[in-house]
């Protein structure tokens, strides 16, 4: 019976065989030297794609030519590679179903001094019979755009505008179709809007080459390649609004503070972070603006504004929202799951040691109320401690000290296994949080395989939360971690010293795993009569519309004790205004249930006269988001030197300077104003003598 049913299969998957060949659709191409014209032979070409098994290789023949078959259709990366030649990539190619697509790689030799020029292939060509969707770009806007390097090469619209991203977003509320791109060399300014049907400005850069490369000390300097194997995601920049078109501005909170951590690791390597690193609210939310708490309601509002340094006519609208403390000793019991990252990657630069001394220290912070349990993971995953009391320390740190690398990265078992531990062993009314330490690498699992995204959001659902901690500087994946802390309703921190652990593992324990409010939405309504036109600074990646604030099946941030967020406005009051407007909290209870609305009245008398006599925790957030968008290019900071700014930071007031981290934001600010080299890419048709604060040039 048994061979009978083997033959009937086989004969049913030779049957099937030739129609899902039918199915698919082919790359070909043609690599040659970028010197010499000549083909470039035994090229290696790797593919990758969300809906691709793995990775496909193929290489090219003796006239450089290479084709890669039997694809299915989705979007890939390629990447290129031969001994002697700089490693290349080509992102975003669209590979629609039965189609062949041509794309042609020129490669740079090693010999060529790589500083002065950026090379970048040509579009894919589609194959007969095929269609695709394009760019229009009239001729005026290529001359506006295009800008003379100072090399003296000229950058045409490929060079700045590969594609333009569909507004579309996943089921939980994350942007797709968007460019993930390795991280480049210093960018340019970014006026890329993140308003649905506006277009983005994207480039696409050389790929890291998988041969084994030396990697830097903490301390060392990063050379340009070593970027390469960094991926970040561009939000673009949130647009000025008119308030009778559009008077709501509506977002989901955000805690997280990763990205002003990569930023500090950047530059104490002696290099500016790419834009798509930067996130403003992340930096904002760094620092302990010192909110009192509401001692009878779940949140504190603090509201406060003064004239902007930056765009005249407007006022910076400071809002801090702090969540209720509590106290060590009510903080409910926990059941802590640790899936560690121990791959091959996690050697690098001491990672998977300053994962041990991190717990080492959280160890010392639990007790008797709290279970941990240990799974790590490489090329498979294993549980090395079974949920273990606190108390248990001798037997914590032994497991932890015994941690060790290998093999390649399944993030997607180790998630498996960690959940399936923390389901076991549910802690009913307790703490349940998944807490994944890793430097974001997959290349096993959850690189293809989206069923792990709809388990994270029902089991988060169920009250078992997934938090992320990112190791690492070089080889490391932002893109991932964000998103699974995102969909997990947990928070994404990145240690990069053993201070920046201490704060996230120690001294923000509590505030971390005990969630007071979840789904917290905030929403401002500004009076079309009182205030004409707004700007959010950051929170490009959380915005929702003003339909989704009330709409409790829409998910949003969660606020753990203690926990504090800010944000900041560029507001153009009209004429004898006397109020802003309103703000509106909406939150569900930590179990859940029905959503809870706070209002908050934002009347003229919370706007100072100047900066100087605004509050000094105010002058400190407004440093803080100034810098992140000066670091990301905004538009909206041209007038923004990096003196000015380090003029602002010394006028945050005297005790504050004397903080240790604020301090150290000064430190940054002076390293990124020395490192800083980009040119104005708007002054040769929107000269900042004569630069409109409504509104960006148009066309762009």
């Amino acid at each position: 019976m048994n061979a009978v049913l083997s033959r009937l299969l086989c004969g049913l998957l030779l049957l099937l065989a030739p129609l899902a060949l039918a199915e698919s659709s082919t790359i070909i191409g043609t690599v040659i030297d970028i010197r010499s014209r000549q083909p470039v032979p035994d090229a290696v070409i790797i593919a990758t794609s969300p809906n691709l098994v793995g990775e496909q290789t193929v290489t090219t023949d003796a006239q450089g030519n290479y084709r890669i078959p039997q694809l299915p259709p989705g979007v890939y990366v390629l990447r290129y590679e031969k001994e002697g030649y700089k490693p290349h990539q080509r992102g975003d190619v669209q590979l629609r179903l039965k189609r062949t697509i041509r794309v042609n790689v020129e490669m740079l030799p090693e010999s060529l001094d790589e500083a002065p020029v950026e090379f970048i292939s040509a579009p894919p060509t589609i194959g007969p019979s095929s269609s695709t969707t394009g760019v229009n770009v009239d001729q005026e806007f290529i001359k506006r755009i295009e800008s003379p390097r100072s090399e003296g090469t000229t950058r045409g619209f490929e060079h700045l505008a590969e594609l333009a991203p569909s507004p579309v977003n996943d089921q939980y509320g994350v942007s797709i179709n968007e460019q993930v791109a390795v991280a480049s060399p210093p960018p340019q300014y970014n006026v890329a809007p993140a308003m649905p049907g506006m277009s983005m400005t994207l480039r696409i850069h050389p790929a890291p080459s998988v041969r084994a490369r030396t990697q830097p000390r903490r301390d060392e300097p990063m050379t340009r390649a070593r970027y390469y194997d960094m991926y970040f995601k561009g939000y673009g920049v949130n647009p000025t609004v008119n308030t009778e078109e559009e008077r709501f501005s509506t977002f989901s909170v955000d805690t997280d503070t990763a990205s002003y951590t990569l930023t500090r690791s950047y530059l104490k390597r002696g290099a500016l972070p790419d834009a798509r690193a930067v996130r403003v609210e992340e930096f904002v939310n760094s620092f302990d603006y010192g909110y009192a708490s509401a001692k009878s309601a779940p949140f504190a509002v603090h509201v406060q504004g003064f004239p902007s340094p930056v765009r005249k006519g407007y006022q910076v609208l400071r809002i801090g929202v702090k969540a209720r403390e509590v106290s060590r000793a009510e903080r409910k019991p926990s059941h802590l799951v640790f899936v560690i990252d121990v791959s091959g990657s996690m050697a690098m630069e001491n990672r998977l040691e300053l994962v041990k001394q991190s717990l080492r220290m959280l160890v010392s912070e639990l007790d008797e109320r709290d279970l941990v349990s240990l799974v790590v993971y490489g090329s498979q995953a294993r549980q090395v401690l079974p949920p273990t009391s606190a108390l248990h320390t001798s037997q914590l740190l032994n497991a932890i000290n015994g941690l060790y690398t290998e093999g390649s990265t399944n993030a997607q078992a180790g998630l498996e296994l960690g959940y399936r531990i923390a389901v076991e062993h549910l802690r009913e009314g307790g703490i349940n949080r998944v807490i994944l330490c890793s430097d974001g690498v997959a290349n096993v699992g959850i690189s293809d395989a989206d069923g792990i995204w709809e388990r994270v959001k029902s089991l988060a659902a169920r009250g078992i939360t997934l938090s992320t901690v990112g190791f690492g500087m070089g080889n490391y994946n932002d893109v991932l971690m964000e998103r699974l802390s995102h969909v997990g309703e947990g928070n994404y921190a990145y240690v990069d010293e053993l201070k920046e652990a201490h704060r996230v593992f120690v001294k923000n324990l509590t505030g971390t795993l005990q969630v007071v409010a979840k789904d917290v939405k905030l929403q401002v309504e500004f009076d079309p009569k009182e205030v004409s036109l707004y700007r959010l600074l950051g929170y490009e990646n959380r915005a929702l519309t003003a339909e989704q604030f009330r709409d409790d099946r829409v998910d949003a941030g969660e606020v753990g004790a203690g926990h504090s967020v800010t944000a900041l406005y560029e507001v153009k009051p009209r004429e004898n205004a006397r109020t802003l407007g309103t703000l509106r909290i909406r939150y569900k209870a930590p179990e859940g249930g029905r959503s809870k609305e706070l209002a908050t009245p934002l009347p003229r008398a919370i706007l100072r006269p100047s900066y100087a006599q605004a509050g000094e925790s105010t002058r400190l957030a407004y440093v803080a988001s100034a810098f992140a968008e000066k670091l990301r290019g905004s538009y909206w900071t041209r007038p923004l030197t990096y003196d000015s700014l380090l003029e602002l930071w010394s006028g945050v007031g005297p005790e504050l300077k004397e903080r240790e981290d604020v301090r150290e934001l000064g430190d940054l600010i002076r390293a990124a104003g020395g490192l800083d080299r980009r040119v104005d890419p708007f002054e040769a048709f929107a000269p900042l003598r004569t630069m409109d604060f409504d509104r960006p040039p148009s066309g762009s």
